[in-house]
């Protein structure tokens, strides 16, 4: 009993410290993004003197914010309904046809997740450009399907083989085709595992910065991590508005995370053990 107790205490210490680590950076960003500059470089780890607004205010009228999230918005969610439709579509079709040709596509997707983006990035770019999508926020949300699709093929592929099989041939022996047996019986079934993907992509979309900024050359086009990274000068960096500009970038996936992560790791584990 004593062991127990005492496993548990060591379990529960433990994970205490690891919340306390990752809850420390968003503590930091957090109260310095309330002081000024000079206060920031004399007094980092402490509370603000004064709460201010002030930063949060500059960051809208400097960076014209709004314009920006609408920008990455539009990204992510374009990002967002190609990858679960095509990912979907492709992972019931490899997961209920059998056959060699089958079996290589699906390894395809695989082994496209191996590939390193640095590897692939100024080759991506170049074939971007030769296409007309270099600058343009719907092309950039259709590179995000190609290079999202993989992952959600191969966590979808795992999910539709626990799906029994009998309640398609039910639904053919009712009348339906192909098409609204995968949208009448199959995709609603597939909601946890659409949950995971989507919010494991949304933090990926709404955050990326590396392909946007090989991507957009507009300012006007600019997503949020772009925009940001505008407070970055030469010489030195304006930390006050940067923070805060974190802080608001970072809300929304923060809801949107805990609204659905209650299904992440239901839907991992249903899609690739199952």
């Amino acid at each position: 009993m004593r062991e127990n107790k005492a496993a548990s205490w060591s379990v529960n210490t433990i994970l205490i410290l690891f919340a306390v680590v990752s809850f420390f950076p968003i503590y930091m960003s957090v109260i310095n993004s309330f002081k000024s500059q000079a206060e920031i470089f004399t007094s980092v780890l402490a509370l603000p003197k004064e709460f201010t607004f002030d930063n949060y205010i500059g960051v809208f009228q400097e960076l014209n914010l709004l314009d920006s999230a609408v920008n990455t918005l539009i990204v992510t969610v374009i990002g967002l309904a190609g990858i679960v439709i095509c990912g979907s579509l492709a992972g019931y079709k490899l997961a209920r046809t059998s056959g060699k040709f089958s079996n290589f596509i699906f390894m395809l997707f695989i082994a496209s997740m191996l590939v390193p983006f640095h590897s692939i990035m100024i080759t991506l770019s170049q074939i971007a450009k030769g296409v007309g999508a270099q600058g343009s926020l719907i092309g950039l949300g259709l590179i995000y399907i190609g290079l999202g699709v993989n992952m959600a093929v191969f966590l979808y592929h795992g999910f539709v083989k626990a799906i029994p099989k009998e309640l398609e041939e039910a639904a053919k022996i009712d009348g339906c085709n192909d098409f609204q047996i995968f949208t009448k019986i199959i995709f609603p079934l597939l909601k946890p595992i659409t949950a995971t993907i989507l919010v494991l992509n949304v933090l990926w979309l709404w955050n990326d910065f590396l392909l946007p900024l090989i991507m957009l050359t507009d300012v006007n086009n600019y997503t949020l991590m772009l925009s940001i990274n505008m407070l970055f000068g030469q010489y030195a960096a304006d930390w006050p508005k940067i923070l805060a500009s974190l802080v608001l970038t970072a809300l929304p996936v923060i809801i949107f995370y805990a609204i659905f992560q209650k299904y992440i790791l239901e839907g991992i584990a249903d899609g690739a053990i199952k």
